[in-house]
Parts: structure tokens; sequence; C-alpha cells
């Protein structure tokens, strides 16, 4: 996709710009923060935005801003892990059911549905009362959750790559079937990954912020956008501005994420937009 072809969709500039901003304000928080997270001082608790706080301090007088740049990369650090497990197993699992069938494809679809029969947050309940609650939980609780999403995306695709001539042309020249979906099948069926990617990030997320609101996500003293609505919850109607700031950052992110996610399934497969209009049409 080069440049011309990027800047003809604004959602996808503005998504991706926004969203690369904020995992570079995380990253950023790896080496300065305006102060340091874990330091505390009740002299300067509930203190409003100023130019030594930029957002304020929180009840123990922690400075709001750093704990966002923190929070941001712990969210985004959460929800690409688990983004890795889920397409490092999901796509190869597609792929083999799309390239072998049968009994191969039968048992990726029944792992399919039995995954989903268990939402993420059953999974990190499971995970927790086993091993204790925690970001590694948190990250293995959305990563198998996000195996069969990615499986039945890389099936769907790769089902209609499948019935192509070229393909068939390389099974008549000797391939076999980890060559097919190597050489054929994975390459075609990228554009579909990447898209969903965006929107699996976009809900690890939110899934990160929520196992972190009620207990079974990041645990202090380090820190996530989750874990920041979760200690604002008894002040909130005291002091809102301590639940706003991180929860307008959660929205801003997820948006970010989600325009990109349209602007990259415009730009890169502009079939799936007509197939789309014609279905939300018919």
């Amino acid at each position: 996709m080069n440049l011309r072809r990027f800047l003809r969709h604004p959602s996808l500039v503005i998504g991706l710009g926004a969203a690369l901003l904020f995992a570079f304000i995380g990253l950023l928080s790896l080496v300065w923060t305006p102060y340091p997270i874990e330091q505390i001082s009740i002299a300067r608790r509930f203190l409003g935005p100023s130019p030594a706080h930029w957002l304020g301090t929180d009840h123990l007088g922690r400075d709001m801003t750093s704990l966002v740049m923190s929070g941001t990369l712990t969210s985004f650090l959460v929800a690409a892990s688990a983004l890795v497990i889920g397409m490092g197993i999901g796509v190869p699992m597609g792929l083999a059911a799309a390239a072998w069938g049968g009994a191969v494809e039968w048992l990726v679809l029944r792992i399919s549905d039995v995954t989903f029969a268990f939402p993420s947050v059953v999974i990190a309940i499971l995970i927790a009362t086993l091993a204790g609650p925690g970001e590694i939980n948190a990250i293995l609780a959305i990563g198998i959750f996000n195996i069969p999403v990615f499986a039945r995306v890389a099936r769907g695709g790769a089902l209609a790559i499948a019935s192509q001539d070229y393909v068939a042309a390389g099974r008549l020249a000797g391939l076999g079937n980890t060559a097919i979906a190597a050489r054929h099948l994975l390459p075609n069926i990228s554009s579909l990954v990447i898209v969903q990617a965006t929107i699996q990030l976009s809900l690890g997320i939110l899934s990160e912020a929520g196992l972190s609101y009620i207990g079974l996500g990041t645990q202090a003293p380090a820190t996530s956008l989750g874990l920041m609505l979760r200690d604002s919850q008894s002040l909130f109607l005291i002091h809102p501005w301590l639940g706003i700031v991180p929860g307008l950052t959660i929205v801003v992110i997820v948006i970010a994420l989600n325009l990109a996610g349209d602007g990259l399934r415009d730009a890169m497969d502009p079939r799936l937009r007509r197939e789309g209009l014609r279905h939300g049409t018919g």
C-alpha cells in the first residue's frame, strides 16, 4: 500500500495517527514521566490540573499524567501480547482447517465453539483461581479468547482462496497442504488478519480495563487504565475527574483503533467494504 493510497482514507490517517500517538506516550513512560508513579504525597491529594500537574493528582497524591502514561503502556502491552497469542495460534489453526479439511476442520471448529462458550472473564476467573490475579493471567485469558476469532477469520478467508485455479495448479504441481497454506493462502488473507488484529487490539484494551476493574488484571503498585478506574470508583461523586481521565483515555484509544481498522479495511481490500454495504442494504 503506497502513501498516496494511504492518504485517500482520512479515517485511517486519523485513527492510526492517534493510536500511534498513544502508543508512543506509553512507550515514553518507560524512560520518562513527570513524576514517579509510586511517589505518594498526602499533602498534594486531589489537586486540579495545573502547570505542575497537567491532569491533577489522585487520592494518594500521585501525578495523574504519569499514571495515564504508564497505564496506557500497560493496556497496550496486555492487549498486544494477547493479540500475538491469538494470531500465533488461531491463524495456523484456520489455515490448517482450510487446507486439510475433513477431520482437521471439524476439530478446529469444535475447539472454537468450546472456547467461544467461555467469555474471557470466565477464563480469567478460572486462571486467577488457580494462579492468582495479575497481568500475565489477563494476557492468557484475553489471548485464549482471541484464538478462535483468528481461527475463524483465517479459515473463512482461506476457503475463498482455496477454490482458485492457481491453488489447484499448485496442488497439481505437487505442493502439499503446508506449502499451499504458506505460499497461497496466508499471503492472500493477510489483509483480513491485519484488519481483525486492529479490532482485537481495541477489544483487548477494553478487556484489560474490565479485568483490572474487577480485580483480576493488573495489580498495584503497577497501574493500568482499568486499575485507575477501579481506584476512582468510591470517589467518583466527589472527585469525578479521577474517573473521567482514564475513562476518556480508554474511549479515545478504542475509537482511534476502530477508525484505523475501518480505514485499513477500505484501503487494503475495498471488496470487504462493498460486500459490507451490500449486506447492509440487503
